[in-house]
């Protein structure tokens, strides 16, 4: 048997380079050395309470050295991470818990308590500290294969069930040699990971990592002030973030200008960046080199566009998001909300579509199943022989070999003849003084034309400025805050819309 353990590769960052500072969090920090000795006590004490190789262990501790730790550590002994979003619901807890029986779970004491509340988590057996007494590690390890599951985390499905994403030890390695080769870490940089796995893979090329006071639940308290202190006080290289994250930054900077010498490149992902919002990028940090990443839970990244380039796109187009990443192959097919059945690439190219169609990837860094739900994996994946096709839900289309986005293909619009992407309209709206978001969508009869405006604009201006791009008959609803999703704080929440629309209609 081909034996994987993904916490392997920190290992080797231990030996390489063990005093080597791994991890800043505030005050707190931990070199490579610590860090591992810290990880082999922990995975001792989960083996003396009872945690075993293929045990699903439930974890509520914020993203810190004590998370890494504990993580690296359910890693160690072939057990299973199993990570559910801050703010998700009861009933969303209750089918993820369902869906993935858990052995154990970790979490700080507020997540203690109220687990003891919530009957999903009560039913845990075995509920744990992230901190606890000191043990040293003399336990053999059970031997892990790239099949095993190491990560669990979980994604909306369609209908609304939660898929769980089976990230086992060779999807992490996969999907960590796709991005490393993407974002390209330099040796001795230090790094600012807002997005929790990318610090996994600093971890596991030898980079220093500086945790940023945000809370992803609680997006409005974000200090940028605060941020800009810690990108000088550590000379941090790198920013990998939500676009939200950017755009507070570069709003901030617009205004103060603080000094940032060490900071060189930015990526960004995980929702839409506008050619506005690349743009205000740019203005506010001008010699940083900022690339805009673009994939999803099952297939990160896609394709990828440097902010200057994408400053300069229309809208009208469609988001640019770039040429596809060499190892991802991407095709447009009809979009069908049934799902797919191929037993050739000839009758997968029959599916294909020159104009918008679903966009669909496959590559080695590309999530193959889901656990315990066989009806998302045939309604979100295509089997071509043994190539795994991932369906991503986003329209778009390919030209001159670009890749092109014009949004969720649930949300196209049949109008007349053709078809309304509210994506596209989605970026031609933020360009307008004065809108801070807008979009389209379907109400009832007719055509709707929903803004978010600038509490220094007139809703007067802003009427004539949209019917000005607006061609086709609409109405025109302002509105005082659009819901985003929860994640990212960028993309629109259709469905909290629709529901806020229906409440003012």
């Amino acid at each position: 048997m081909q034996q994987l353990n993904i916490a392997d590769l920190f290992y080797q960052q231990a030996k390489a380079n063990p005093g080597k500072t791994a991890i800043i969090d505030g005050s707190s920090s931990v070199t490579f050395a610590r860090l591992k000795e810290d990880i082999e006590c922990t995975a001792q004490y989960l083996i003396d309470q009872g945690i075993k190789k293929g045990d699903a262990v439930m974890i509520f501790v914020p993203m810190s050295i004590d998370l890494y730790r504990t993580v690296l550590a359910i890693f160690r002994i072939g057990a299973i991470a199993v990570f559910l979003d801050e703010w998700v619901s009861i009933r969303r807890l209750k089918a993820c818990c369902t869906l993935v029986p858990c052995k154990a779970m970790i979490g700080n004491w507020k997540a203690r308590v109220l687990g003891w509340l919530l009957s999903p988590i009560r039913k845990i057996p075995i509920h744990l500290s992230p901190i606890h007494p000191a043990i040293p590690g003399h336990h053999p390890y059970e031997a892990t294969s790239p099949g095993d599951t190491a990560l669990i985390t979980f994604t909306t499905g369609s209908t609304g069930v939660p898929k769980a994403a089976n990230r086992t030890h060779g999807f992490l390695k996969e999907q960590f040699i796709a991005l490393e080769e993407k974002l390209r870490p330099h040796p001795g940089e230090t790094d600012m990971p807002v997005l929790p796995i990318v610090l996994l893979i600093n971890l596991a090329t030898g980079n220093t990592s500086v945790i940023a006071p945000f809370k992803s639940s609680k997006p409005e308290k974000m200090k940028p002030g605060k941020i800009f202190e810690l990108l000088v006080k550590h000379s941090v290289n790198r920013i990998i973030s939500s676009p939200y994250f950017i755009k507070r930054l570069a709003r901030y900077q617009e205004q103060h200008r603080i000094p940032v010498p060490d900071l060189h490149r930015i990526f960004t992902g995980g929702a839409p960046v506008f050619p506005s919002e690349a743009g205000s990028y740019l203005r506010a940090l001008p010699d940083v080199d900022i690339e805009i990443v673009y994939g999803s839970t099952e297939a990160e990244p896609i394709s990828g566009i440097k902010a200057q380039d994408l400053a300069k796109t229309d809208p009208c187009d469609g988001l640019d998001v770039g040429f596809p990443f060499y190892k991802a192959r991407v095709k447009i097919i009809n979009i069908t909300d049934e799902p797919i059945q191929c037993d050739s690439e000839e009758e997968l190219a029959v599916l294909e579509t020159p104009g918008i169609g679903e966009i669909i990837v496959s590559g080695p860094h590309v999530l193959a199943s889901y656990i315990n739900n066989e009806a998302a994996i045939r309604r979100n994946k295509i089997f071509v022989r043994d190539v795994c096709w991932h369906r991503t839900g986003d329209s778009g289309y390919i030209k001159d070999g670009r890749l092109y986005l014009t949004g969720r293909c649930s949300t196209l619009i049949a109008y007349e003849n053709e078809i309304i992407a509210p994506f596209t309209y989605e970026a031609i709206l933020a360009e307008l003084k004065g809108v801070e978001m807008g979009t389209v969508m379907r109400w009832e009869d007719r055509l709707l034309v929903v803004v978010e405006k600038d509490m220094n604009e007139t809703e007067e201006a802003i009427r004539k400025s949209v019917k000005g791009i607006v061609v086709f008959p609409h109405s025109l609803l302002f509105i005082k805050k659009i819901p985003k999703d929860p994640r990212h704080h960028s993309k629109i929440d259709y469905e909290r819309l629709k529901q806020i629309v229906s409440r003012k209609m």
